[in-house]
């Protein structure tokens, strides 16, 4: 009994690869056909983005899944921005973007690319703290300190927008950031002084 035997050359096989290849392109133009002008889907690769960190600029290949959060600690090695819960309820991971306040665990980076974002460790100018961080030392606002970057960022996001805002105001603007030590009376009183 005869067995029917295929055969298979290498030539086949990059014959059968370029077609792939060829279907794959024209897949991605298919797919990107659907979007107004100007707008072009990224990944699932890594994609280059550019933004502005600290006052300086930053160079970035990630993938679009990355959070901002990832690119700023494992990427650019600011560490001083926490994940705590990762899911945005905490605001352990306060960053300020163009000046606003933004959980950064929420915030995929490419969707910071071409924005200024401050973290933490660009608050001091010239080894000098930004009023905010010594009014915190002072009043001792801080026990474990876990969420004290946030809560710093969230104040002064507040105090940039509000030179002297009321208690209220204050409670409100660090409304999102979560203390499980119940330092709440002490941030209060550190950005009163802040403010002042």
């Amino acid at each position: 009994m005869a067995e029917d035997r295929i055969e298979v050359t290498r030539r086949d096989v990059l014959l059968g690869a370029g077609a792939s290849a060829l279907a794959g392109s024209l897949a991605a133009a298919a797919e990107n056909s659907d979007l107004p002008e100007g707008v072009v889907r990224a990944g699932p690769g890594p994609v280059k983005i550019a933004l502005e960190v600290n006052g300086a600029p930053a160079s970035l290949e990630i993938e679009p899944r990355v959070t901002l959060l990832d690119a700023l600690r494992d990427h650019l090695g600011l560490t001083g921005t926490k994940r705590i819960c990762d899911h945005g309820a905490c605001g352990g991971c306060t960053v300020l973007l163009d000046g606003k306040p933004v959980n950064a665990c929420m915030l995929l980076a490419v969707d910071a690319a071409g924005k200024k974002v401050t973290t933490i460790e660009g608050l001091s100018k010239n080894g000098t703290l930004h009023p905010v961080q010594k009014a915190f030392i002072k009043h001792d606002a801080l026990q474990c300190g876990f969420c004290t970057p946030g809560m710093v960022m969230s104040s002064v996001a507040l105090l940039d927008s509000n030179p002297h805002p009321t208690e209220n105001q204050i409670r409100e603007a660090v409304a999102g950031n979560l203390c499980r030590c119940g330092t709440y009376p002490h941030v209060f009183a550190a950005v009163k002084e802040a403010a002042g």
